[in-house]
C-alpha cells in the first residue's frame, strides 16, 4: 500500500472530525501518549538535539547500541492543540537547520509532526536541498512563525512535495497509521546495517569527513591544487563491495570508472586520472587507522542500492564544501528547465537542429545540461574536474547518449584551444563548420566583488580575465560573463545558448559588456533562480539564444516567463536602459544640498528592487556603505517620492533585476502624487526616525491632536504641511556639512544649494492638500498615535506593566517598538501582545497598501519604471 522508496509526501487542507483523541493535556504527556500508543516497540525518550520526538531502537547490547547510537527511525515536531501539519514540519525543519542537527546525528528516513489530534510525514530526502540553500539565516526562532526565513522555508517544502499527502487523524485513520508506521517509519531492524540511500548519503558524508579523512594518508592541500577534492575519496568508500565482511582487506571496487577507486586496503588515483599530477608519480593512499576505518563502514551496507547509485553520482554537488561550492558558483540545473531550453533552440534552429549542428558544452560538470540530446557524434562536454569526466564516462556505460573520447577535461578559462580534441579543434578552425556550433552552457556563478571575496584571486587570476579586463569592465570578475567574452571574441558567429542572471542584459555595470558583445538576441525565457538546487533568491535567471553572427547591440526583449512548475504564465519586457537619461538616483542628486540645516537623512542604493531593503528614513547617517541624502524643507518632497517610488510595489522574484529610472518632467506638477508620496513615506515601515537618534521633527500631528501630555521638540513637520516652513525657519542641527555621496565619493564635494523652484517643486510655503486616499491613512495614523499617548506610563519613570516610560517626541518607529518590543537577538517583535494596537497598526498598513496602489500608475507613467 505504502512503500519507503516512492513515497513522496505534502500536506494539504484537510477536514477532521472535531473530537481530538489527547484533549487537555500537555506538550510533554502528549509525546509520552504518542508513544506509547504507536511505537510501544522502540525508544521514544532519546534527546536527539532541540527535536521534540525522537524514535530510535530499543538497544540493550552495548555494542549494538554503540553501532546504533546515531541511528534515528523518526524525528517529529510535537503541539498540543490543532496545529497545521505543515507549519509543524517547517517549524521542525528550522529547528533541525539551525542546530545543522544532521552534522551530530544520522538523519531517519522521516520526518513527521503531530498535535492533539493528527499525525503527518515527510520523507526526509524531500526536504535534504533546503539545508543546502546559500546565505540563509538559520538564526532565527524556528517557533517565529512570521519571519520572513520560516515563510520561505515554508514555501519551498509546500511548492517541492505536492503528488500525495498522509496525514493520519489519531482517531479516524487509526489503523491505516499503525501500518504505515510498521511499514514504512520501523520496518529497519536493529540488527541490520544501515543502508545508503538518497536519504542519508550526504549525512553519511558528513561523519566521514570526521571520522575517516583524518586516517587517509594523503596531503589534502597538495591534491586540492589538483581539483582533486576529498568527496572522490568519500564514493571510492560508497562503491565497493565489502564482501559482507568487516574487514577492508578484501573491499574490492564496484567500477573502475570513478576517479578514486578502494580495493585491498587502500585507496587509488587511477593512472588514467593521473597525467603527471604528481611529481612523484604514487597513486595509492594507505589509511593510517584501519581499526578507526572498519569501525566507521561497520555501520553501514555497502555499495548503496542499485536504484540510487547513479543518483548519487549525479548528485555529487552535494557533497561539495560550502566554501568550494561558492568559489565555482556551480548550480544543478534542474531537468524541467533542461528540457525547455533545448525546446527553445529547436524552436529557433528548426527541429532538425541537432543533426545539423554541433554542441558543446564548456562547463559540463557531470553533463546534466545534455541529458536528453540524441546525436552523440555532435555533442562535445568538457569540465574542470577530471573527476567529472569519469562521471560522464559512467553514465555512457548506462546508456548515455555520449561519447567517451567527447567528455574531456578543459579548463575553458584558461587553456589553450590546441589542447581541445582535434575534431573539436576543426570545428571551431573552419569558418563554416564554426557557424554550425551551438555553445550550449549553465557556467558557474562566482564573483569576486560580493560575498564570494575569498576566492578572489582564483577568479582573477583566469587568463580570461586578464585578456578582456577592458571589454568587460566591472563584470570581469563574475565568471559567467568571462565565459561570454571568451567564447564571443574566440569563438565567432557561433551560437550561445546559456543560463545565466539577467545582470548582463540590464545592470548598470554591464554597459561597457554591452558596448562590446554585440550579438543579436534570439530568444529569452526567465524562471525563479530558487528553482535551481542551492540557489536561494527571489530574482530571475533567464535562457538565452545569442547570434554571436548579427552585430547588434542589446536593447530590449520580450521574454517568456514561466513559474516554478514550468507554467508560461506572462511574457513580460526585459531593458537594457542603456538609452534612458539616467537612473532615479541621478534624478535624486540634482536635489542636494551643501551646508548644515538638515533634518533627517534617506538612505539611497542601488537603483533596482533588489535592494529595495535598504531604502529608509533615519535620524543620522549610518556605517553601511551606500547614499546618504540630507533632507530639509527644500527638498522633503523628492525625498519622500523617492522612498515611495522604490516601496509602493513589491517586489518579485520576476521584477528583483528592473531599474528605477530618472523620470520625465510631468512628474513635478502633479501636486496629487506629491502629497500621496508624502503620506506614504511619512508613515512607511521605513521610516526609522526615532526620537533616541535626536530630535524627532517628524510629528505629523499638534500636541492638540494627540492629547500630548508636554509640547514637542520639533513642530517643524505640521508647520510644513501647514505651508508655513521657509528656509530661513531651517533649525540648524548639526555643525558638519554633510552630502549625498557614497563611501568612495566622500572626498568629492563639489555640490551647490538645492533651488526648489528650478525642479518644479510648489509645495515649499503652500499648505499641502491631502486625496481622500492620503486623509485616511492620516486618520488611522493619528489614532494610532493617540493611542499610544493615552497609555498609563509610571509617573517616576519606571515600568508600567511591560510599557516602559513615556515619550512625548515619540515617532511612528518608537510607538512600534513601544507596543511590539525586541526579542532576545534585538530585533522588533512582529506582533503585539495588545489587542487595539494590533488592529490600528493592521489598518493603517491596509490603507497604506490602498495608497500604494494608486501610486504605482504614476510610478510607470512618469518613468520611474518601464513597463
Amino acid at each position: 500500500m505504502f512503500t519507503y522508496i516512492s513515497l513522496i509526501i505534502i500536506f494539504v487542507s484537510r477536514k477532521y472530525i472535531p473530537y481530538m483523541k489527547y484533549q487537555n493535556i500537555r506538550e510533554e504527556e502528549l509525546k509520552n501518549k504518542v508513544g506509547q500508543d504507536f511505537f510501544s516497540d522502540f525508544d521514544t525518550t532519546k534527546i536527539v538535539g532541540n527535536i521534540d520526538f525522537c524514535v530510535t531502537f530499543k538497544n540493550k547490547n552495548t555494542n549494538q547500541e554503540k553501532l546504533f547510537e546515531n541511528h534515528s527511525l523518526l524525528w517529529a515536531e510535537a503541539k498540543r492543540g490543532t496545529y497545521d501539519v505543515l507549519t509543524m514540519i517547517t517549524q521542525l525543519v528550522l529547528t533541525i537547520g539551525k542546530a545543522r542537527t544532521f552534522d551530530k546525528y544520522m538523519p531517519p528516513a522521516f520526518l513527521g509532526a503531530f498535535d492533539s489530534s493528527k499525525m503527518g510525514f515527510v520523507t526526509y530526502n524531500a526536504i535534504i536541498d533546503v539545508f543546502s540553500m546559500n546565505d540563509f539565516n538559520w538564526n532565527v526562532a524556528p517557533s517565529n512563525h512570521q519571519t520572513k526565513e520560516f515563510i520561505l522555508i515554508k514555501e519551498r517544502i509546500e511548492k517541492s512535495l505536492h503528488q500525495n499527502h498522509y496525514v493520519y487523524d489519531f482517531i479516524k485513520d487509526e489503523k491505516e497509521l499503525q501500518f504505515f508506521i510498521k511499514n514504512n517509519i520501523t520496518k529497519t531492524t536493529e540488527n541490520a546495517k544501515i543502508t545508503i540511500d538518497k536519504n542519508n548519503f550526504v549525512a553519511i558524508y558528513l561523519r566521514w569527513l570526521e571520522q575517516v579523512k583524518p586516517h587517509i594518508d594523503l596531503d589534502w592541500d597538495a591534491v586540492k591544487k589538483n581539483n582533486i577534492f576529498d568527496r572522490e575519496f568519500y564514493l571510492a568508500d560508497l562503491f565497493v563491495d565489502d564482501k559482507g565482511t568487516s574487514t577492508i582487506d578484501d573491499d574490492t571496487p564496484l567500477s573502475e570508472n570513478i576517479f578514486v577507486v578502494f580495493k585491498n586496503g587502500h585507496y587509488e588515483i587511477l593512472n588514467k586520472n593521473l597525467d603527471g599530477m604528481f611529481q612523484s608519480g604514487s597513486n595509492t593512499f594507505a589509511i593510517k587507522n584501519k581499526e578507526a576505518y572498519e569501525q566507521f563502514w561497520k555501520r553501514y551496507k555497502r555499495p548503496p542500492l542499485e536504484k540510487f547509485q547513479q543518483y548519487i553520482l549525479e548528485r555529487k554537488d552535494l557533497l561539495v564544501s560550502q566554501d568550494i561550492r561558492e568559489r565555482r558558483g556551480a548550480f544543478f540545473t534542474p531537468q524541467k528547465w533542461v528540457a525547455l531550453s533545448q525546446q527553445y533552440i529547436a524552436d529557433f534552429l528548426g527541429e532538425d537542429w541537432q543533426e545539423e549542428y554541433y554542441i558543446w558544452d564548456c562547463a559540463a560538470g557531470t553533463g546534466n545540461l545534455l541529458a536528453g540530446l540524441t546525436n552523440e557524434y555532435n555533442i562535445w562536454a568538457s569540465t574542470l574536474e577530471m573527476a567529472d569526466v569519469n562521471v560522464m564516462h559512467e553514465r555512457i556505460d548506462n546508456g548515455a547518449k555520449l561519447l567517451k573520447n567527447h567528455c574531456f577535461q578543459f579548463d575553458f578559462l584558461n587553456d589553450d584551444f590546441t589542447k581541445l580534441p582535434q575534431g573539436l579543434q576543426d570545428i571551431i578552425n573552419d569558418e563554416e563548420k564554426r557557424k554550425k556550433l551551438v555553445i550550449y552552457i549553465n557556467p558557474p556563478y562566482a564573483e569576486s566583488n560580493g560575498k564570494v571575496s575569498i576566492n578572489r584571486s582564483n577568479i582573477q587570476q583566469s587568463k580570461t580575465y586578464t585578456k578582456y579586463y577592458d571589454k568587460l569592465d566591472k563584470v570581469a570578475p563574475e565568471l559567467f560573463a568571462q565565459f561570454l567574452a571568451r567564447i564571443y571574441f574566440e569563438i565567432p558567429e557561433s551560437f550561445i545558448a546559456e543560463f545565466s542572471t539577467l545582470k548582463v542584459i540590464s545592470a548598470s555595470n554591464s554597459k561597457v559588456f554591452r558596448n562590446n558583445f554585440l550579438a543579436k538576441l534570439e530568444k529569452l525565457f526567465v524562471v525563479p533562480a530558487n528553482t535551481f538546487d542551492n540557489v536561494k533568491g527571489v530574482f530571475p535567471i533567464g535562457f538565452f539564444v545569442w547570434n554571436t553572427s548579427l552585430k547588434e547591440k542589446f536593447n530590449d526583449i520580450l521574454a517568456d516567463v514561466y513559474d516554478e512548475d514550468g507554467i508560461l504564465i506572462n511574457s513580460k519586457n526585459i531593458y537594457s536602459y542603456d538609452n534612458q537619461k539616467g537612473r532615479i538616483n541621478d534624478w535624486l542628486k540634482t536635489f542636494k544640498i551643501n551646508n548644515s540645516k538638515y533634518y533627517s537623512v534617506l538612505m539611497a542604493d542601488a537603483p533596482d528592487f533588489q535592494n529595495n531593503n535598504y531604502i529608509s528614513f533615519m535620524n543620522n547617517i549610518g556605517k553601511r556603505h551606500g547614499i546618504y541624502f540630507l533632507i530639509n524643507e527644500s527638498n522633503l518632497i523628492p525625498a519622500t517620492i523617492y522612498l515611495s517610488v522604490r516601496h509602493c510595489i513589491d517586489a518579485t522574484w520576476l521584477n528583483d533585476r528592473d531599474q528605477f529610472l530618472y523620470p520625465n518632467d510631468d512628474w513635478q506638477n502633479d501636486l496629487e502624487f506629491h502629497n500621496d508620496c508624502f503620506t506614504f513615506a511619512m508613515f512607511h515601515s521605513q521610516n526609522k526616525i526615532s526620537s533616541n537618534g535626536g530630535t524627532n521633527h517628524w510629528i505629523p500631528f499638534t500636541e492638540q491632536e494627540l492629547n500630548a501630555r508636554e509640547k514637542f521638540e520639533s513642530n517643524f513637520m505640521t508647520q510644513f504641511i501647514k505651508g508655513k516652513i521657509n528656509q530661513e525657519q531651517t533649525v540648524d542641527l548639526f555643525s558638519s556639512s554633510v552630502d549625498i555621496l557614497t563611501q568612495e565619493e566622500s572626498h568629492k564635494k563639489n555640490n551647490t544649494q538645492c533651488d526648489s523652484s528650478l525642479v518644479g517643486i510648489s509645495n515649499i510655503n503652500k499648505p499641502l492638500e491631502f486625496s481622500e486616499k492620503a486623509n485616511n491613512v492620516f486618520n488611522v495614523a493619528r489614532e494610532l498615535w493617540k493611542y499610544y499617548h493615552a497609555q498609563k506610563f509610571s509617573s517616576n519613570g519606571g515600568m508600567y506593566e511591560g510599557r516602559g516610560e513615556y515619550n512625548v517626541n515619540a515617532s511612528l518607529y518608537d510607538i512600534r517598538e513601544h507596543f511590539q518590543g525586541r526579542n532576545d537577538a534585538g530585533k522588533m517583535n512582529n506582533k503585539s501582545a495588545d489587542e487595539q494596537y494590533m488592529k490600528l497598526i493592521t489598518k493603517l498598513r491596509e490603507n497604506l497598501k490602498i495608497l500604494a496602489k494608486k501610486i504605482e500608475p504614476k510610478v510607470y507613467e512618469y518613468g520611474f519604471l518601464k513597463e
